[in-house]
């Protein structure tokens, strides 16, 4: 086991999606410049999505990034690591879902991530899930994650984040525990969002400013009826096909949860609601003043991803990465916070939102 005082870090990531946290990670910067984090390996299922995150992290490198389920994946000639980055699979903790937790296919995932810290002790991880995960299993879920990261030698720092508190152009609320190895005498504390009130965070700001590009890669519009054009022309910013005054022939027949994203609308002076992958039967995001669904380039903005991220696949497919990610922006504040934890620089932090 690594004990000594490093100050680069080899990450190694699981569930590893297009790339978000790892470019929060590789661009994480602080005052001690030799105080970085350096790809290593990832692994994700999907083919597309590896594409994109070899294709934005490391091009030069494609053999490093594992398209492999990881119920199949080989962790013992993984590699050797300093950190662990996994965001497990939040279908089953989505308060969205049916919130199976682990009685669904996708809840026991995170145990990959566990064997990985078993064999490889880095000296710090960050785990990252839906705020859901936190009452999933009538709370017992988020408390046997705990229980199993603790029991392969770490002390935990649970936050619920919310990213719009920390800039980001989108109201995204995520679980995100960092851990650091027990016998390493660091302590995390939770970057204070101080500095980011009266921060410019609109979606309309982040989307018009600058202007995207022409030739942004992309940014193809979305093909809509003439129904759902002529339906989003009664629908104002921030209403919904529920909330909106529409007339009879362009309502929607739907019996039970009138579900408050169907339709909707931006609201331009407000943070994005949360980007997801979804797409059809009203679920695009709508933007505010066309009647239209935003293209994926105004997603990624909206996730704070830069204009030259290009991502791999189909328009479903790259809808999709778009929403599984984790903003940038918001995740490079956490990992620059884990640098000056390991550095000794002082930080401005705040309680956590989670009590352990």
């Amino acid at each position: 086991m690594n004990t000594e005082k490093i100050t680069e870090f080899r990450l190694g990531e699981l569930f590893c999606g297009p790339g978000g946290l790892a470019l929060a990670a590789t661009t994480a910067k602080i005052e001690k410049p030799e105080y970085k984090i350096i790809h290593k390996w990832a692994n994700d299922y999907d083919l597309e999505t590896c594409n994109t995150y070899t294709r934005n992290i490391c091009p030069d490198d494609a053999d490093s990034v594992i398209h492999s389920d990881v119920r199949k994946l080989d962790i013992e000639h993984l590699g050797e690591i300093d950190a662990l980055v996994f965001g497990f699979p939040c279908n089953d903790f989505s308060v969205v879902g049916e919130q199976k937790g682990f009685e669904g296919v996708f809840g026991p995932l995170y145990t990959y991530g566990v064997k990985v810290l078993e064999k490889y002790h880095p000296q710090w991880f960050l785990a990252e899930n839906v705020g859901g995960l936190k009452s999933a299993n009538d709370g017992h879920a988020f408390e046997q994650i705990q229980d199993d990261l603790e029991a392969v030698g770490y002390r935990l720092y649970p936050n619920l984040y919310k990213f719009e508190d920390y800039g980001v152009p989108q109201a995204r609320h995520r679980v995100i525990i960092v851990g650091i190895r027990e016998d390493l005498p660091y302590v995390f504390k939770i970057p204070s969002t101080k500095q980011y009130k009266g921060v410019d965070n609109t979606c309309k700001t982040a989307i018009e400013v600058p202007p995207i590009p022409e030739d942004a890669p992309n940014n193809e519009l979305t093909k809509q009826s003439a129904k759902v054009v002529e339906r989003l022309t009664y629908i104002k910013p921030g209403q919904n096909a529920f909330t909106a005054d529409i007339p009879e022939h362009l309502q929607l027949n739907v019996k039970g949860a009138k579900i408050s994203q169907i339709y909707k609308r931006l609201d331009p002076e407000k943070p994005a609601y949360t980007v997801t992958g979804s797409g059809g039967g009203g679920t695009h995001i709508y933007h505010y003043a066309e009647p239209r669904a935003l293209t994926n380039r105004e997603r990624a903005r909206l996730q704070t991803f830069p204009d030259n991220y290009v991502f791999e696949g189909s328009k479903e497919s790259v809808r999709k990465q778009i929403g599984m990610a984790v903003p940038p922006q918001g995740a490079k504040i956490i990992f620059e916070a884990i640098l000056n934890t390991f550095a000794g620089i002082e930080y401005e932090s705040m309680p956590a939102s989670i009590k352990e």
